[in-house]
């Protein structure tokens, strides 16, 4: 499988000199304020995971030299690795101008919004670096997981298709292409990928969580259970099993298996916001509206830009006749997605009790509109294909 990995820089810089390594950072080195030097050993830094001195070294080359377009790349390199993501963006497209042909820095700006789950800002920088590097494999492989995340189904099937030499040997990757290939009409493809999916995972625990994926996107709640738990059982520390327990549990509304799952899963990742924000879904079909707030307020506190967790404080809201602070979680859903039915249907809803019924009127119609013009359902939530594996 296609690692997601950052890329570092190393350029010709003006002053450097050729076999100096990390053991020249002395004093002198400051002092004599050469940029070669000093960029060399930020780059030894950087590799060795020295991201303080790394940092440093480059920060003083930048000093001396405003224009060094190495420097801020691995800067951003740096706040990468740290997770500081505004701080990697801001450095990456400083950087950008000034070495416009190397195409790493672009796929690193995609990285950095790709590891913040906003495909749609991660596109376009990674359709560049395809466009410049066809047959470069990771910015392919990137593409095509947004792609298919923007429910682009035959963008991530032609993106990913031609990687089937390389990938077909890996589960992830089979299970994307055979749900994109499903949803983009493309049932030869689709059958061709589950053929292979279930040929290649040898009953490790990892390959029945795909497998159970496989059968819950296609509303097989059954046979989805039967994967997940036979992976839970031989490995009940393996990341994500419990959260999509939970998923199918909740679609085959046995509501208190769901929550305990989610729980489970909560405990072991408690940074993941879709938990708590599935766990809302839970509390709020359960009637436990209190504890259903709670949940999605966690989502958001993880993840600001979730529309469920948003669209599930504005039900809350307007059921409790809170209509102006229900309004407001429905505007910032619609504003994070303008494209669901069900926000404009909320809203319009809530509008029409804030007696606002031309407003209304022409949300509930939208909501209509767009209802018409939705096709099949969207894949399940899929944070297993998001782990973090730099």
């Amino acid at each position: 499988m296609i690692l997601c990995l950052l890329v570092g820089f190393s350029v010709h810089t003006p002053g450097a000199q050729v076999g100096s390594t990390g053991a020249a950072a002395s004093g002198a080195t400051e002092r004599t304020g050469d940029p070669g030097r000093l960029f060399e050993r930020g780059q030894n830094a950087l590799s060795q995971g020295r991201l303080e001195v790394a940092e440093r070294d480059f920060r003083e080359v930048l000093a001396i030299d405003p224009k060094a377009g190495g420097a801020y790349a691995n800067l951003g390199v740096v706040y990468m690795r740290r997770k500081q993501w505004s701080k990697a963006l801001e450095m990456l497209h400083r950087a950008e101008p000034l070495m416009p042909e190397v195409a790493g820095i672009r796929l690193n700006i995609g990285l950095v919004y790709y590891r913040q789950n906003e495909f749609l800002k991660a596109i376009p920088p990674f359709e560049a670096v395809v466009r410049e590097q066809p047959n470069a494999a990771q910015p392919r492989y990137l593409l095509g997981l947004c792609y298919f995340f923007a429910e682009r189904w035959t963008d991530a099937t032609s993106m990913l298709e031609p990687l089937w030499e390389q990938e077909s040997g890996h589960v992830p990757y089979l299970y994307v292409l055979a749900n994109a290939a499903q949803r983009a009409g493309r049932k030869e493809l689709d059958e061709r990928a589950s053929e292979q999916l279930i040929k290649v995972g040898g009953n490790s625990p990892e390959y029945r969580l795909f497998v159970g994926k496989y059968h819950l996107n296609r509303n097989q709640y059954d046979q989805a259970l039967k994967e997940f738990q036979a992976a839970a059982d031989e490995d009940p520390k393996l990341p994500f099993v419990h959260f999509n327990l939970g998923l199918t549990y909740l679609r085959k509304q046995e509501y208190e298996r769901a929550r305990d799952e989610f729980v489970k899963d909560a405990e072991r990742e408690p940074d993941l916001a879709l938990n708590y924000d599935q766990l809302g879904e839970v509390y709020w079909m359960m009637q436990q509206d209190d504890q259903a707030e709670k949940s999605y307020r966690e989502a958001l506190q993880r993840d600001p830009r979730l529309v469920n967790s948003r669209l599930g404080l504005a039900k809350i809201y307007q059921k409790q006749g809170k209509y102006a602070r229900a309004l407001a979680e429905a505007d910032a859903a619609a504003k994070l997605d303008p494209e669901r039915s069900d926000v404009h249907y909320v809203r319009g809803q809530v509008l029409l009790r804030l007696g606002r019924k031309e407003e209304s009127k022409k949300e509930l119609q939208a909501a209509i509109d767009m209802k018409g013009k939705e096709e099949k359902a969207a894949p399940v939530p899929s944070p297993e294909l998001l782990q973090d594996s730099q």
